[in-house]
């Protein structure tokens, strides 16, 4: 996991880079300035706090289940639902989460979402 320096870690799953943001200021970069509107955009669902997770997709592909699956484990990890057993991931478009006016940092509106249940992963070196 290199990127020293950006808001974001970056993970190679299946082809596909897997954007993680580190807090909330670099959520919001990398959801409003960095993603682009055919990426995929994750967040662990009910509220909890933790990191926003962007997969890219330059080529505007459909993206494997297994790729989004792993993301929704990285997102689920970087999340203050880390130890639970299951979690509940968000998935949309990046075009589909807005900010709305006045919110805080980090806080957003989504749309068109899919939810899928899945454990916990740490990014393992061999990514």
């Amino acid at each position: 996991m290199s990127s020293k320096g950006r808001p974001y870690r970056t993970v190679n799953v299946g082809g596909f880079k897997v954007l993680i943001g580190r807090g909330e200021d670099d959520n919001d970069e990398l959801t409003f300035n960095i993603a682009k509107p055919h990426d995929l955009w994750l967040h662990v669902g009910g509220g909890t706090p933790g990191s926003h997770v962007v997969i890219q997709n330059p080529d505007q592909v459909e993206v494997p289940r297994e790729v989004i699956e792993k993301a929704a484990a990285y997102a689920a990890w970087f999340s203050k639902a880390r130890n639970a057993a299951r979690v509940e991931v968000h998935v949309c478009r990046a075009s589909n989460v807005q900010k709305p006016r006045g919110a805080p940092a980090g806080l957003v509106h989504i749309s068109r979402e899919k939810r899928l249940k899945v454990q916990p992963e740490k990014p393992g070196a061999d990514e």
